[in-house]
Formats: C-alpha cells, structure tokens, sequence
C-alpha cells in the first residue's frame, strides 16, 4: 500500500512547474492525496477480506459459505483456523488431509498413524506441548471427515520433569519466570 507521503509526492511531481509554491493548489493537492490513502487503505482492506488468512469483518462471509456458526466470541485467529480446517478437509480421505486439517488447529506439526487393524487413526501433536486452545473445534472437524467406523486417539506432548531437569535451570529460576505448574506442563519453558 502506497502511504500518504508517497501519494502526495507523486501529485506533485505530476502538477506543471508553474503551480509551484502555490499555497491552494498545495493545499488541493494534499486533501486529493489524504482522500487517496484513505480509498486505498479501504481497497486493502476489502482485499484482505478475501483470503482466510487476513479476513477480519469478511470472516462472517467465510463461516456462512463454509456453514459455520458465527462465534464472535472467538477471536479472528480461531476463527480462521476453523474456517482453514474446513477448507483443507475436502478430497480424499487419507493419513495426509487429516494431518492437514488437524495442523490448521495446533499451531505445530502433527503426525498422524492409521492403524486399520484396530480402526484407529492416532493423531499426535509433535511440535507443540499441551493440549491446543482449540481442541474441541479440531475433534469436530476431524471427526466430519474421517470414516465413522474408525476411532480417533490423540496424543499430546507435555513437558515433564525430565525435560525441566536436563534444562539445568534452577527452581529459582523456573520461579523467576513467575508460569504456573499448568503452564510448565502445557506450555513448557518457551
């Protein structure tokens, strides 16, 4: 996007030489430029509405096409990552589009294992510790598209004592940082 300075800049360089100095077609110039940056700022705006990823007053648009109950409870990001899950949970369903849409949701990898002798498809989270913010929504997408005949496990990765120990931090230390036990174990050091 083109800032206010730029606008202003270039109108002036395309006004003949004669205007220049002139106190009212300066000023003309630049109430012509403030109104530009604004129509543009509202044109990226509109634009940003487009794609999942940057919508924010256009996520409400993106839940009705997808058929998603309007939560403005929910901040943009979780509702995004719902939108984002419904999107990528569409094609064949394998190991991979499951691990798609469940990565929409954990903010991480994910790993996902299909034991077909014990129906049972094992989703791990592999680089984020804890139970993610939005597990339910994730389960509810997972389970529309996975076959109903397969169960669905989930394992998690906390940070255990061991972890804690071989950090070589102190429990002053660990006090210092003034987290939780909750948070240690879900969240870890970071």
């Amino acid at each position: 996007m083109r800032t206010l300075s730029e606008i202003k800049r270039d109108m002036h360089d395309y006004l003949p030489k004669y205007y220049e100095g002139i106190e009212a077609a300066d000023n003309i110039l630049d109430r012509e430029a403030e109104e530009l940056a604004r129509l543009n700022a509202s044109i990226d705006d509109v634009l940003a509405q487009f794609f999942i990823e940057t919508a924010t007053w256009g996520l409400a648009s993106w839940e009705r096409i997808f058929g998603v109950t309007t939560d403005p409870s929910k901040s943009y990001e979780q509702r995004r990552e719902i939108l984002l899950g419904k999107l990528r949970g569409v094609g064949k369903v394998d190991a991979e589009l499951i691990k798609n849409v469940a990565s929409a949701y954990a903010n991480g990898e994910v790993a996902v294992t299909n034991k077909a002798a014990e129906y049972t498809i094992v989703i791990t989270f592999v680089s984020s510790m804890g139970v993610p913010a939005q597990i339910d929504a994730l389960k509810a997408a997972v389970r529309d598209i996975a076959p109903a005949h397969m169960a669905i496990d989930y394992v998690f990765r906390f940070y255990t004592y061991a972890e804690l120990k071989a950090s070589g931090k102190t429990y002053a230390q660990v006090a210092e940082t003034g987290k939780t036990y909750a948070e240690l174990y879900n969240r870890g050091m970071t």
